[in-house]
């Protein structure tokens, strides 16, 4: 337990568990899309709410009944590197951050899959971009 939040989920299991029926069933939907849409993701609790990688954080499920979140009701997907998403519709909203850009879902019938399963796309694909540039500028050893 941190000094922001009240709860410490130590498996998804008891993340699951804590959730309200109606958040479950949205976080769900978005994991399976998320998995299903980046190969090789790689997901973990952090901040007690999942967040999935390759190379780096690509994106975040923040069910608003989990503390410190900032959001009271719904659930909603970040994406870290959202401000250097395409995002021409404007689905995703900035609010006042810089870089993560977030959509909010207060039921299943919100969730357009087509267009995040695109927005996953290319958040991959600026994932991929990331690790080729690191490897470019890391020195080789000898």
């Amino acid at each position: 337990m941190n000094k922001f939040q009240n709860v410490n989920f130590r498996s998804f299991e008891d993340f699951f568990d804590y959730l309200p029926e109606n958040e479950a069933v949205i976080v769900e939907q978005l994991r399976d899309l998320i998995i299903a849409s980046i190969p090789e993701v790689k997901e973990k609790l952090s901040f007690n709410v999942p967040f999935f990688s390759k190379h780096r954080t690509i994106c975040f499920v923040w069910p608003g009944s989990v503390p410190w979140g900032g959001i009271r009701e719904g659930v909603q997907l970040g994406f870290t590197q959202g401000h250097l998403l395409s995002d021409e519709d404007g689905y995703l909203n900035a609010g006042n951050r810089k870089y993560v850009r977030i959509r909010t879902f207060n039921d299943l019938s919100d969730i357009d899959h087509s267009l995040v399963r695109s927005l996953l796309f290319e958040a991959t694909l600026i994932d991929e971009e990331y690790r080729k540039a690191a490897k470019v500028r890391r020195p080789k050893r000898s």
